[in-house]
């Protein structure tokens, strides 16, 4: 069990359901890295998030729903106007919701990002019935609660953006689900502490690695032997092994270094070490999956586009692209 002092998060709760097992010994090893990041001076917003979950109401769920579109919750008697606006305000307190669908007691978050288009993509061909997940880079955790819906007996999130960490916080203050957590720290983090889970997920991730195989090869040590990885990134199109490589930025983002062909990037998995790598689905983004919401009032993927032509990006570049490959340790 952890011993280091309560967090403003509930990472105790997951150690505490993981108690006596690799995974709760591994949990402890990381809690100096995790206590460091979520210090009251880590980051300037942080004590008005951390104000904006505080202000949530004690509520009973009668219900959890981690299988809809909209990760769904429901109080054990109705909320009145006032109970119901005080939940909406302290959520907004939260923006921008990046990661979602949620309708949480009544309160709908319509994120910028519709997840469960990208989910019902990927769920068909993947397993995950008592399985131990790492989600890395998993934002709000919309994409880990998924998994625990799909029947993963734990996962383990990482995401170093202490507003996507609280806003993991306040979803959970609902589903009352301490099955996964979301620690604030990178991947990188775990080069000294490995663990070997059963599924590793990096979606939205690599692109933004200077050394995409060493991202990749840090994944494979965290897989158990025939563990298996599911990959979401940003590719080009085309069948030979090459890449795109931005001078600037790629759709108004920075830090995007590299976007290669899926050939290139099986090729690059193989170098990692991973085999039967196999792409289950390649789909351009549209305006219908990312788009500005009052839960995310900022620029989105209209504003990142080439205003005559959606097929190009304001640079110049290829409109994202998206694949998911899955592949084998």
């Amino acid at each position: 069990m952890v011993t280091t002092p309560l967090t403003p998060f509930k990472i105790n709760k997951f150690a505490e359901s993981v108690e006596d097992t690799d995974l709760a010994r591994w949990l402890e090893k990381l809690m100096p890295a995790v206590n460091s990041r979520i210090a009251p001076d880590s980051q300037r917003n942080f004590p008005r998030w951390l104000q904006a979950l505080s202000g949530l109401p004690a509520t009973d769920t009668d219900s959890v729903d981690l299988q809809q579109d909209f990760l769904t919750t429901a109080p054990a008697k109705p909320l009145s106007c006032a109970e119901q606006n005080v939940i909406h305000q302290s959520l907004m307190g939260l923006h921008p919701w990046r990661k979602g669908p949620f309708n949480l007691h009544g309160v709908f978050i319509d994120t910028e990002w519709r997840c469960d288009k990208k989910w019902a993509r990927l769920a068909p061909h993947i397993n995950l019935q008592g399985r131990k997940v790492l989600d890395v880079g998993c934002g709000n955790g919309y994409y880990s609660l998924r998994m625990l819906g799909a029947g993963a007996q734990t996962v383990v999130g990482l995401d170093t953006s202490l507003l996507y960490c609280t806003q993991f916080q306040a979803v959970t203050h609902f589903t009352n689900n301490y099955n996964a957590c979301v620690l604030p720290i990178g991947v990188e983090a775990l080069e000294e502490h490995q663990h070997q889970f059963d599924t590793v997920f990096s979606m939205g991730v690599l692109y933004h690695r200077r050394q995409p195989v060493d991202h990749l090869q840090l994944l494979h040590t965290c897989l158990a032997d025939a563990g298996e990885l599911v990959l979401e990134t940003l590719i080009i199109d085309g069948d030979d092994p090459t890449e795109l490589i931005p001078e600037n930025r790629y759709a108004n983002m920075r830090n995007v270094w590299s976007l290669p062909t899926v050939s290139l990037l099986l090729q690059q998995l193989s170098s990692a070490g991973f085999s039967s790598s196999r792409c289950i689905d390649v789909t351009q983004t549209t305006t219908q999956e990312q788009r500005p919401t009052d839960w995310m009032t900022f620029h989105s993927l209209q504003h990142a586009l080439d205003p005559s032509d959606s097929n190009i990006t304001i640079e110049g570049h290829p409109a994202p692209l998206r694949a998911i490959i899955i592949a084998q340790k």
